[in-house]
């Protein structure tokens, strides 16, 4: 079997960024690299890849005393403080996530100076980049969603979050656990705790669609290729393209 890393390497109590994640990956990759070994990098967020292939911007660690005042604050109010603040960088994210519109206004704040001053542009990698990209129709995409939350349901996602004592605001945004613990407090039934959580990851697939098809380093894919031919492309794709590490899909 294929060793996997990064998992249980954080606490569900604990805050987690794409910095921090960066900083947790590299290690590992320059390791699996020394073993003369392809790592190869697999997920969903576009942001922490981006981290991965991207030198990011050398802004500041999360202040721990100034994040929970913001999290406290509506997504109206932080957008109305931002756009304050930093309209460029208002207008360059996506307001509608809480998260993104956070981190702008904490590190402006941290420095007394707009973030959008400070960022280094993304659109230069930090090295040669090869990567594939699973591509799905609609329909199909729908179909894995709903078979993918009715799983998770069905084998341990209920008691897994019951037998957490504490979550951290990380663990407490990502999708499927506000629909979880209304469901443990009784507010929604089963059916509707599931319906709830496919429409909030098909919202969420549809992000990731936009941000990927930005990334022209990565080859699409059909999602449905079989192993042997998704090998094929890989094996395909590492002999052609140019010389880097790791490996993304």
């Amino acid at each position: 079997m294929t060793p996997h890393h990064l998992y249980g390497v954080a606490d569900p109590a604990d805050s987690l960024d794409a910095a921090l994640y960066r900083k947790l990956a590299l290690p590992v990759l320059d390791d699996i690299s020394s073993r003369k070994k392809l790592p190869i990098v697999v997920g969903g967020s576009g942001l922490y890849l981006k981290f991965l292939t991207h030198k990011p911007a050398d802004l500041p660690s999360a202040d721990p005393d100034l994040r929970t005042e913001l999290e406290a604050l509506p997504l109206a109010e932080l957008n109305r403080r931002l756009e304050q603040i930093d309209p460029i960088e208002a207008a360059r994210i996506d307001q509608s996530n809480p998260r993104y519109v956070q981190r702008a206004l904490e590190v402006s704040l941290m420095t007394g100076r707009p973030v959008s001053e400070q960022r280094t542009p993304f659109e230069t990698p930090s090295g040669p980049l090869r990567g594939l990209l699973l591509s799905w129709d609609s329909g199909t995409l729908e179909k894995r969603i709903s078979r993918r939350t009715s799983h998770m349901l069905d084998h341990g996602a209920i008691e897994e979050l019951a037998a957490l004592s504490e979550l951290g605001p990380a663990v407490s945004r990502a999708i499927g656990i506000p629909q979880l613990q209304r469901l443990l407090n009784g507010k929604i039934d089963r059916e509707s705790c599931e319906e709830e959580i496919v429409i909030a990851t098909r919202r969420y697939a549809k992000r990731q669609r936009t941000w990927f098809r930005r990334e022209k380093w990565l080859t699409p894919v059909p999602g449905d290729l079989s192993e042997e031919q998704m090998i094929a492309t890989a094996r395909t794709l590492l002999q052609t393209g140019p010389d880097r590490s790791p490996g993304c899909s």
